[in-house]
């Protein structure tokens, strides 16, 4: 996989039916995912390995947990790192019950705004939408 100026490569194995453990009831599979990324900086290839665990109740290939694992990790890229980066959520000082949570849903509900009118990025929409209430309300065809 390329992006962002790396190169990784994932490899996803499986072991069905640990019987052998028993503290977790219900578990059918134990995933292991070896990521190795290379990064270019400075002239100099930089490589970086990890391994990460995961347990489940599913029993299923190696590449449908490849795909729900990465699938996890698009909602954390597209809503949490969002939150906590674009729109600033982990600097807020806000602790006063309940407004954490009203503001959370009002964070919520702007992101689906900016999705439902097709934008990707959303610092470009919200950085748009900070113009104005003019700007917002021509954005959103209001009157």
């Amino acid at each position: 996989m390329k992006g962002h100026g790396r190169i990784e490569k994932r490899r996803v194995s499986i072991c069905q039916s640990p019987n052998d453990i028993t503290f977790w009831p219900g578990l059918k599979t134990i995933i292991r995912v070896q990521s190795e990324r290379q990064t270019i900086r400075h002239n100099h290839i930089e490589v970086q390995n990890e391994t990460r665990y995961y347990i489940s109740s599913l029993s299923t290939t190696a590449q449908e947990f490849s795909e729900r694992i990465r699938g996890y990790w698009g909602v954390e890229n597209k809503v949490h790192y969002v939150r906590d980066v674009t729109q600033g959520e982990d600097a807020s000082r806000i602790r006063t019950k309940p407004l954490p949570q009203i503001f959370a849903i009002a964070r919520n509900f702007t992101l689906n705004l900016y999705r439902s009118q097709m934008f990707e990025n959303m610092a470009q929409a919200q950085r748009l939408c900070s113009f104005g209430l003019d700007t917002l309300k021509q954005f959103f065809r209001m009157k």
